[in-house]
């Protein structure tokens, strides 16, 4: 028998606040792609048009948020 990868429940559309956004993306996120609470709230800042709410839904946010993050240099990955 072939030994099965454990899956995880995939959040979809749920309305997340950023903290719950900001674990679960670091849950599924290598190492060079964590991020912290300043860089949501930069994102945010930069990408105003991608709120129309307080909400911070996964499956519309994390991959802009991603094409973002790896378009940053490094130093102000950190900040």
């Amino acid at each position: 028998m072939i030994p099965r990868l454990k899956k995880f429940p995939k959040i979809i559309n749920q309305h997340l606040k950023k903290e719950e956004f900001l674990e679960e993306h670091n849950r599924l996120s290598p190492i060079d792609l964590k991020a912290t609470i300043s860089l949501l709230s930069r994102f945010r800042v930069e990408k105003a048009s991608l709120f129309k709410t307080d909400d911070w839904p996964m499956d519309k946010i994390r991959r802009p948020f991603i094409l973002w993050l790896t378009s940053l240099p490094w130093d102000k990955k950190k900040v």
